[in-house]
């Protein structure tokens, strides 16, 4: 069993633990001419970065990235970071750890979650739409992976399991909005909420990292999407054709602008629905991490989160008192402006 998670090391800690290899170069210093390992390993609660100074040679063709390894090395600050110092590695065999040591997993159960989304399935009362459901989240290729999908790399619900938990609080989400604006089409809005996302099953690799496939660089979720959802249309005879136009629209335009790689903008009033709650819940969701990463420094102010692109305010910190820590300064008007493109990957 792992012990020693990088959220927990401190400096100046000794360290005997398992590390996941992200990253593995050997450098060299153009001044000095010394070379070292340069490592970037981790688990489910972080990266770190680890240098081997000595005795590496033999040692760098005996595991590749994505292994698992056993470190002996010591934490040390070095400009404001914490990094270890390696002074053993040893390669571990599969048996002696767990895979969800070593990354990011949901902390709601997968099976009440996939319980949650048959209901909703059930609760659809097209039977066109219903059957196209079951046809998917049945499917004993996508299941599996349904279930074990992130929704993204890392912009929100970066983690096993975050595709579905992100599906089930969306269909929370739409509940809510079908009931207070009752001139939504629920059904094709629980479709598009099960559906708009299914491409992230295969456009992502998650068993050993959480990292784009071939075919996800290549054609990207909104496609790999709508190409799953067109099979599983064409498989049932007689699906009305214009509801078919209809949910590929949900998938084809949830991004809501061509800026963000849809290929078409929201041109209905369920595919409006659908890309503002997709937006909130994908931003909630990046909220929530920022500030949960936070809470063990006691500050009001969070980190800059690159998905939000600000800093976020705590206030019950605020509330009680605590000492500020000012965000990152914004450029005045005689500063160079700094121009940050968002790509949007909800």
């Amino acid at each position: 069993m792992k012990t020693g998670f990088v959220r927990d090391l401190a400096d100046g800690q000794a360290v005997v633990s398992l590390f996941l290899v992200h990253e593995k170069e050997v450098r060299t210093s153009p001044r000095t001419g010394k070379s070292w390992l340069q490592l970037s390993v981790g688990d489910r609660t972080g990266t770190i970065s680890a240098k081997m100074w000595d005795n590496f040679d033999a040692l760098v063709s005996t595991f590749e990235c994505d292994d698992v390894i056993h470190i002996r090395g010591r934490v040390k600050t070095y400009n404001g970071e914490k990094e270890l110092t390696i002074e053993q590695i040893v390669p571990a065999r599969e048996h002696d750890y767990e895979m969800g040591d070593f990354l990011p997993h949901t902390k709601y159960d997968i099976e009440k979650l996939y319980g949650d989304l048959r209901a909703a399935v059930a609760s659809v009362k097209s039977p066109w739409l219903q059957k196209l459901l079951i046809g998917v989240i049945d499917d004993p290729e996508i299941a599996p992976r349904l279930k074990r999908a992130p929704a993204a790399m890392s912009m929100h619900h970066a983690y096993i399991g975050g595709l579905l938990e992100h599906v089930v609080s969306l269909l929370g989400l739409a509940n809510g909005i079908c009931a207070h604006y009752t001139e939504l089409d629920r059904d094709i809005i629980i479709a598009g909420v099960i559906l708009h996302d299914i491409g992230k099953t295969e456009e992502l690799r998650y068993a050993r990292r959480i990292d784009y496939s071939t075919e996800g660089r290549l054609l990207g979720h909104i496609t790999i999407g709508a190409q799953i959802v067109r099979k599983k249309i064409d498989a049932i005879t007689g699906f009305p054709k214009p509801l078919a136009v209809l949910v590929e629209h949900l998938i084809l335009s949830h991004h809501g602008s061509l800026e963000f790689a849809s290929p078409v903008v929201p041109q209905t009033r369920e595919a409006l629905a659908l890309h503002f709650l997709d937006d909130l819940d994908s931003k909630m969701a990046a909220a929530r991490a920022t500030i949960e990463a936070a809470e063990s420094s006691g500050a009001v102010w969070t980190d800059r989160n690159p998905a939000l692109r600000r800093a976020l305010a705590r206030p019950e910190q605020y509330l009680a008192g605590a000492p500020e820590q000012k965000p990152e300064a914004q450029p005045n008007g005689n500063a160079a402006v700094k121009v940050e493109v968002t790509v949007k990957n909800s």
